[in-house]
């Protein structure tokens, strides 16, 4: 299957480095760029990317409002790309909002090439791209200064059997799934199965989803150990 990307960047080189080095490869299609968020948005809906590549900060609309637009369609648009927001260490602050509007996950711009392949072909294949050690060093920064928890999450934890609210915390905690299952003593496959049923459970698309919620209902306190 080949992946649609589009490259969304108020950077002309940034657009056209990452275009050139997507599009070797031999199943990714770089299907349009866009230097603005609202730019980006208008070729998001003409093109049906399966990927959008989503720099934070930008003139016209910012990454977060775009991106918030494209996940959250008027009613009529039925096609919801998987969006990959491009940081860096300075804009940490959007990365929480961005995975509260949906985000898949995000990727520090300076990362090696091969990190971004890889990125692309993790968010397309319906996976979260959250780095364990990006988890546990901003998600919890961010949920610290977050309201306090929301009641109508903690009483969705209830649906939870014991193992899966373990395994949920763990995810939260920034453990990859081979860490959960050390941790646990079980098999990687049946991490991943608990894994699927707390997302079908609690209705929540992918991983990153996962971290937010665990943070909202309480589940995980930031500076916990």
């Amino acid at each position: 299957m080949t992946i649609r990307v589009i490259i969304v960047d108020d950077q002309a080189m940034v657009r056209a480095g990452f275009a050139a080095l997507l599009a070797a490869q031999p199943d990714v299609d770089v299907v349009g760029e866009a230097p603005d968020g609202r730019a980006g948005v208008a070729v998001a809906r003409s093109t049906h990317p399966d990927v959008v590549l989503m720099d934070v900060r930008m003139p016209e609309m910012d990454g977060l409002a775009a991106a918030r637009e494209i996940l959250s369609p008027p009613p009529g648009v039925v096609h919801r790309p998987k969006v990959l927001m491009l940081t860096t260490f300075d804009v940490d602050d959007y990365v929480y909002e961005a995975l509260r509007a949906g985000a898949s996950g995000f990727l520090l711009k300076d990362a090696p090439p091969a990190d971004l392949i890889a990125a692309v072909r993790i968010v397309a294949g319906g996976e979260a791209l959250l780095a364990p050690s990006v988890t546990r060093r901003l998600i919890a920064d961010f949920a610290a200064s977050r309201p306090a928890p929301r009641r109508d999450r903690s009483l969705r934890l209830n649906g939870l059997t014991p193992r899966e609210t373990e395994v949920l915390e763990l995810i939260a905690r920034g453990l990859s799934n081979q860490e959960i299952a050390g941790r646990l003593v079980l098999a990687e496959q049946t991490v991943k199965t608990h894994i699927g049923r707390v997302l079908a459970k609690l209705d929540l698309r992918d991983r990153a989803q996962a971290v937010v919620f665990a943070y909202e209902s309480g589940l995980v306190t930031p500076g916990e150990a």
